[in-house]
């Protein structure tokens, strides 16, 4: 080409995946009785061996011996990046002295060594209501020993595992709640990857059936709008994890007695602005740092001398024990110092989460 002068673009040469997909795709369809589709979530993937092949790299190796080096999971050193790497740094004369060109052609045929089939992930989502102040959302495991026997994702995934028959799943949610907190209300929106199932399509009512299934199964979970999303849609889960708004019920309990007025105050503030420091109890698993949290609105509700409730719309993020005791003065303000006097939290519910996701389904 170069010596006609004919110019030749990057798009002018097609790559050797490309012209193998051409010749491939047919001869799959006509075996298999189906038609091949490139971009389908099904794939075979194929490992050949050919030594003939394999000698052909080994002259690369001499003249850039740091581009060649063993690496776990690699059955060869001659991996495509490496190659590639390799023929940048080689003069055109060097590599004509070691290769013809054009090439011979392979005397023997490559083997097959190994077929794999995998499905592309599917995802489901959903929301769930805890009612237990006993179940973690995730196994809680520490130091290898497991402190509760279940969790909301194990509640969950096992059905789906079941059904989808898949190698492993992934779990997320909007969000978390404490071991001891309940979340009502129509529930935490949250979203499984399901890798490699061997079944993926379930009918509305499967699904239906399915998330029957989850729900009869246990008396601390309930799931509710159970169906199949997309990788895209589960952005929308998380994007609005953090400027959504929470609802949540808190019952708060003082060491001074109060009266009905005493406590009227907090029925007043509105976008009330806290500097929360990382809580005590989590700083082993995230950074220190101090995060500004908006407590939207309060309402109060009198119980007895020691005792009201305490209905919070907060920012998504916003730690509310520690709202409610000040965690040793890391949260400011906070309930304690608004009514001066010590408060502490016993029991702490979520009545939303204001994701507007997934779906709402007729159940």
């Amino acid at each position: 080409m170069r010596n006609l002068g004919l110019s030749l673009e990057k798009d002018d040469i097609v790559q050797l995946k490309e012209a193998y997909k051409w010749i491939i795709h047919p001869q799959l369809a006509e075996e298999l009785g189906v038609p091949a589709d490139g971009k389908s979530l099904f794939e075979v993937s194929v490992v050949f061996a050919h030594p003939e092949t394999d000698e052909e790299c080994r002259f690369l190796a001499t003249t850039c011996p740091d581009c060649f080096k063993p690496a776990k999971n690699k059955q060869s050193v001659f991996t495509r990046m490496a190659v590639i790497k390799a023929l940048e740094k080689i003069k055109e004369e060097d590599f004509l002295k070691h290769f013809p060109c054009p090439p011979s052609s392979p005397k023997n045929l490559c083997d097959a060594l190994e077929i794999q089939c995998n499905n592309g992930a599917v995802f489901v989502a959903g929301r769930y209501n805890k009612y237990s102040r006993n179940l973690p959302q995730t196994p809680w495991i520490i130091d290898g020993e497991r402190k509760l026997e279940s969790s909301v994702e194990e509640l969950i995934s096992e059905h789906l595992m079941a059904e989808f028959k898949a190698d492993s799943f992934n779990f997320s949610s909007s969000g978390r709640e404490d071991v001891d907190v309940r979340t009502l209300g129509n529930g935490r929106p949250f979203a499984i990857e399901l890798v490699n199932p061997r079944r993926i399509h379930f009918t509305a009512e499967e699904m239906k059936r399915l998330q029957q299934a989850i729900n009869n199964s246990s008396d601390k979970i309930q799931v509710r709008d159970l169906q199949l999303v997309t990788r895209e849609a589960i952005g929308r889960m998380k994007e609005g994890e953090e400027e959504k708004t929470k609802t949540y019920s808190a019952l708060i309990w003082t060491d001074k007695a109060i009266q009905r007025e005493d406590i009227a105050l907090l029925d007043d503030i509105k976008e009330l602005k806290l500097d929360q420091k990382t809580p005590l109890r989590v700083l082993h698993r995230r950074p220190l740092a101090v995060r500004c949290r908006i407590i939207h609105t309060m309402s109060s509700e009198y119980i007895d001398e020691h005792h009201f409730r305490l209905h919070l719309k907060t920012q998504a993020g916003t730690y509310i024990k520690e709202f409610v005791h000040g965690d040793f003065g890391r949260t400011k303000p906070n309930i304690g110092s608004l009514l001066n006097r010590t408060a502490d939290i016993l029991e702490l519910d979520v009545e939303s989460v204001d994701v507007d996701w997934p779906p709402t389904l007729d159940n």
